[in-house]
């Protein structure tokens, strides 16, 4: 059996407060739940399937990733867009954060033989969704013309990065 699974950084409790607020906020006014189903998080790496008796070597596999990190701080700021139908929190350019996305493809591709061919003509762009998949256009350019006159901002540490698994209705780090 496979199971699917994404490695991102996930921020700090207080953080993950305030971001899910948002994300509930934006469920009830605009109607997109979708990204409730997973924890704020920044994505490393895009969701790949992986055989779940297996999991150990993935784990392992994410385990030293940490054990090479050399922690670093990311700064969140204001809200952006993917028209027309994602919300996001901005991460603010961090050339460690770059090259930590750059290694753990890397590793993956290597060590893990995981070849994400959609990575390939894509940049780094790393966000925290608020809303996507299922806010619809209408209601898009309603949030985007709320978001786009308010604030936010949250900085915190990055000690550690995270394997994420799907149950079946909702990730859940592991």
């Amino acid at each position: 059996m496979e199971s699917l699974y994404f490695i991102a950084i996930v921020p700090p409790k207080d953080i993950q407060l305030e971001i899910t607020l948002l994300k509930q906020e934006i469920a009830k006014k605009y109607g997109s739940k979708h990204a409730l189903k997973s924890p704020p998080h920044i994505t490393l790496h895009m969701p790949f399937k992986w055989k779940d008796k297996k999991l150990d070597q993935l784990g392992n596999a994410v385990k030293d990733m940490n054990t090479q990190l050399v922690p670093f701080r990311l700064v969140l700021k204001d809200f952006n867009y993917f028209e027309p139908r994602v919300v996001y929190i901005n991460v603010v350019k961090n050339l460690t954060l770059e090259e930590l996305q750059k290694k753990i493809l890397d590793e993956c591709r290597k060590k893990l033989k995981l070849n994400n061919a959609n990575y390939k003509n894509q940049p780094f762009r790393p966000h925290v969704t608020i809303a996507f998949r299922d806010l619809k256009k209408q209601m898009f350019y309603r949030a985007k013309e709320e978001f786009e006159k308010r604030a936010y901002s949250g900085k915190f540490g990055v000690k550690r990065i995270e394997l994420l698994k799907h149950d079946g209705k909702k990730w859940n780090v592991l």
